[in-house]
């Protein structure tokens, strides 16, 4: 029987993509150890290329902290199901909205995300976004567009180009 190391619960390894809820896509560049208040913990570094950040996560709460393995593609094909369907505006206080939907796009969770853009995209032939309407739905898209560039392994602009065609297709 082997001996069971504190490295063995690692659900992470060096160069995978994860996505953390705050921050979107990230990459794990490695694990190491750190000391903080006199304890040792092992942790992993995050890059996030896009915002030039780096992130120490410990390893023991990476599953809490919300990290997450990229999204499958079952659930890319909903995300993009998601993006056909009709908006579902509610008619509360924007502030009110925007603060769901602020908390739908930290969430990390594809799907919410999708719902986002789904709700705040505007077609040519539509009223102009406000200006925090602007942000939250370039906030949701830009979340969409890594995941799914990762997810395929495809360019940003590919995947952008793909979320864009889809709106295109979206129920009237």
């Amino acid at each position: 029987m082997s001996k069971k190391t504190a490295n063995d619960n690692r659900s992470f390894k060096k160069g995978d993509y994860i996505v953390y809820p705050a921050h979107g896509v990230g990459r794990v560049v490695g694990v190491e150890k750190d000391s903080v208040a006199g304890f040792d913990i092992e942790v992993y570094v995050v890059t996030f290329e896009q915002d030039k950040m780096v992130l120490r996560v410990p390893t023991a709460k990476a599953e809490t902290s919300g990290m997450r393995p990229l999204s499958s593609d079952r659930i890319v094909k909903d995300a993009l199901k998601t993006l056909k369907g009709k908006a579902k505006v509610k008619r509360t206080m924007w502030s009110r909205r925007a603060q769901e939907y602020e908390a739908k796009i930290n969430s990390g969770d594809l799907i919410s995300i999708a719902e986002v853009v789904r709700d705040l995209h505007r077609a040519e032939d539509q009223p102009e976004q406000s200006y925090s309407e602007r942000q939250l739905y370039e906030s949701a898209i830009d979340r969409m567009v890594r995941e799914v560039a990762a997810v395929e392994n495809i360019e940003h602009d590919a995947a952008r180009d793909m979320l864009s065609k889809t709106l295109l297709k979206k129920a009237a």
